[in-house]
């Protein structure tokens, strides 16, 4: 299983970093294609406006950090023995919680009772 698991989390890595990296560079260049411009976009009937783009990427660019950061503390648990394992009970994460969020951190019942 730790080799399967690394693989998985580490194809998961892989995917996160490249949607950092994608989205850090559509907001470079968002910032750079508005730089010095005082167009009013907020009423730019032509399509979306820079605020709501701004925070769309914004969204995009943070979700992908976070699951990079998840991703890269499983694969620190998997790396100290403890991947698999509930970080507030011990016991097992069921296969199936770890299949369907391979950085789970708490298993299913833990999880409810923290809010995770």
């Amino acid at each position: 299983m730790t080799a399967e698991a690394r693989e998985r989390l580490l194809a998961l890595r892989a995917q996160a970093e490249a949607r950092v990296q994608a989205t850090a560079a559509t907001l470079d260049e968002l910032t750079h294609d508005r730089a010095g411009s005082n167009d009013d976009d907020e009423h730019d009937p032509e399509g979306v406006t820079l605020s709501s783009e701004w925070s769309r990427l914004t969204g995009l660019a943070e979700a992908a950090a976070s699951e990079l950061h998840q991703v890269d503390e499983a694969l620190a648990r998997l790396d100290a023995g403890a991947y698999g394992l509930c970080a507030n009970c011990g016991r097992p994460i069921p296969a199936g919680r770890l299949e369907a969020r391979p950085f789970a951190e708490y298993c299913v019942s833990c999880a409810e009772k923290l809010g995770r």
